[in-house]
């Protein structure tokens, strides 16, 4: 795993609020995050996470178009939860070393891990932000996206606002189908060009969760898999936002609860 990090790939980060790490897996680590993925992808036959009666394509109310969300990618969240080889991945302490590098944290914690699978002809992810979805507030939080196929301009690669986590805030506007949807909320953004991220399979981007991000439409008849999952930086507390957590935990939660469980958010790194 190239998971050792320069000076200049951190500041990169830092200013723009992403990074591409080339060649982060090895072709057999490739291979193994393949198997396990997929393994744990075909347990779940659809459920999009524990705990959820719901399947992947299936209204979340969080989109009010279900039948063009649900063309969008298949999302399945927290299978480190309900597979033991997915656990062993994401539980990785170098990535965790990574991500709390970057961040310029001294903790970091799981929030969820997510396969994202744009399916052949997918419709296109549109501009929107992740933090503020998650249940804590934090300008540091960040995820790691890995391609198990290669990403593609043609298969809906990642695009990025460079900067715009420096500016963004953490109301919510959601995602909506229009891609330029965002820009009605952050018309400064909208002068800023894009960056692609296209990556062979086993390469890898972090992002900021406040980072100005989507992808475009699957144009193959091809898959386009990866993995990823999102990090909490140690000593959150509860902003009052259920999220992806349990029903039981949230009812047992108020306000301001510190984020410490590590049955749900375990803590893979600490200085």
């Amino acid at each position: 795993m190239n998971y050792e990090l320069t000076q200049q790939q951190v500041q990169s980060y830092r200013d723009n609020g992403f990074i591409v790490i080339e060649n982060f897996l090895s072709p057999d680590e490739l291979e193994d995050w393949r198997t396990k993925v997929m393994a744990a992808v075909n347990e779940r036959a659809g459920v999009k996470m524990p705990g959820k009666d719901l399947k992947t394509g299936e209204d979340d109310g969080i989109n009010e178009d279900t039948e063009y969300f649900g063309k969008v990618f298949d999302q399945l969240i927290n299978l480190w939860q309900t597979n033991e080889g997915v656990k062993k991945l994401m539980l990785d302490s170098r990535i965790g070393q990574m991500a709390a590098q970057l961040a310029g944290v001294d903790g970091i914690r799981i929030w969820h891990d997510q396969a994202l699978f744009k399916r052949p002809w997918a419709n296109p992810t549109a501009w929107h932000l992740d933090t503020p979805f998650w249940s804590f507030t934090d300008r540091n939080a960040l995820s790691i996206w890995v391609a198990l196929d290669d990403a593609t301009y043609e298969n809906g690669c990642l695009y990025f606002i460079p900067g715009s986590y420096h500016t963004t805030r953490f109301d919510n506007s959601g995602i909506g189908k229009n891609m330029d949807g965002i820009f009605t909320v952050y018309p400064h953004l909208a002068k800023i060009n894009s960056v692609a991220a296209p990556m062979k399979a086993g390469s890898c981007s972090f992002h900021n969760g406040l980072t100005v991000h989507g992808a475009g439409a699957n144009m193959t008849s091809g898959f386009r898999r990866a993995m990823t999952c999102a990090y909490m930086p140690d000593g959150n507390i509860y902003n009052g936002q259920p999220n992806v957590l349990p029903d039981a935990y949230v009812r047992q939660l108020h306000i301001g609860d510190s984020l410490n469980n590590d049955v749900q958010n375990p803590l893979i790194y600490h200085k």
